[in-house]
């Protein structure tokens, strides 16, 4: 493939680059933009919908006439194809509003934003209006808009105090920031908090001991044996430490097996509830059944001395 890629070309001594002709295209030519659609199109032929942020080789070409330029800006049109049908669509630039306006070949889908900006920006312009035509009605909004500013200090306010008993709480807050908060000044006190720069001297670690703290550790005497006054704390030996060791496990298996215990005794108390006795048939011999049987048979009439009487003949 070295052949192919020709660096050196030969240029003869008679070459004059003016006698070559150049081609020249047309001013009103359109230009070729590789481009995405800026908004969700429904083409009116085939009502296919060609979704925002698709790409699209287009033509561009200036806009002529009295829309062309709005505030000297210069207005464009696009030309695009359906992607089903391939029927041309074309849409412009709009400046007036920074956005992209429809002009034939298909619809632009309902965008709620835009219609609530601009509903936002009518309601404003009309309540300027009323505003300038009744005086009552611009007095009324003068006082709502102080009396939310009033609830908005209040609100800053607040969280500067929250914020102040948070920094008191941790121990963080200096000589000058004290004398500000007894004046009463939370918004200077809430400053100094911000824009201080303590010295070490005046910051109290919340970790330091008291005199009497002091004292007190310094009355115990650790590592030596107890003496006769009884003021001292000794270290465990290692048998004295084997002995507890021994007399957690101790503890620990007498208190597993009391759990088990008392788990199987659950248990008992469980089964012993469900037991209940069931009612057995009793098995009848064959003497008794026969006799049952007699004792059933209509023509056999007890007698008094509880025999039974033999049956009657058949006439």
């Amino acid at each position: 493939m070295g052949e192919r890629k020709v660096l050196n070309k030969y240029i003869p001594a008679d070459f004059d680059p003016k006698l070559v002709p150049r081609g020249k295209k047309p001013k009103d030519d359109l230009i070729p933009v590789r481009m995405m659609l800026p908004f969700t199109v429904q083409c009116s032929t085939c009502s296919s919908f060609m979704y925002r942020g698709r790409k699209f080789n287009s033509k561009k070409e200036a806009v002529k006439g009295s829309e062309g330029k709005y505030l000297g800006i210069q207005r464009f049109r696009f030309y695009i194809k359906c992607t089903a049908c391939s029927r041309p669509i074309t849409f412009l630039t709009d400046p007036q509003n920074a956005d992209y306006e429809m002009e034939s070949g298909g619809t632009r889908t309902y965008e709620v934003h835009k219609d609530r900006a601009k509903q936002d920006k009518e309601t404003e312009l009309e309540e300027a209006k009323a505003e300038k035509l009744d005086p009552m009605k611009a007095l009324e909004n003068r006082v709502l808009a102080s009396q939310k500013e009033m609830a908005d200090l209040d609100n800053l306010d607040e969280i500067k105090a929250m914020n102040l008993r948070h920094l008191r709480m941790l121990g963080t807050i200096g000589a000058g920031i004290r004398e500000a908060e007894a004046m009463g000044h939370v918004a200077d006190a809430t400053s100094a908090i911000i824009g201080a720069k303590h010295d070490k001297n005046d910051e109290k670690d919340p970790l330091e001991l008291d005199e009497s703290d002091e004292a007190l550790v310094k009355s115990i005497k650790f590592g030596k044996r107890q003496n006769k006054k009884g003021n001292s704390i000794s270290r465990l030996t290692k048998s004295e430490e084997e002995e507890m060791i021994r007399r957690r496990e101790s503890d620990r298996v007498a208190l597993e097996k009391q759990q088990l215990e008392m788990v199987q005794k659950s248990k008992a108390q469980k089964l012993n509830k469900l037991n209940f006795k069931v009612k057995r048939k009793r098995k009848v011999s064959a003497e008794r059944s026969t006799v049952v049987k007699k004792n059933n048979n209509p023509n056999d009439i007890p007698k008094e001395d509880g025999s039974k009487s033999e049956s009657t003949e058949k006439d």
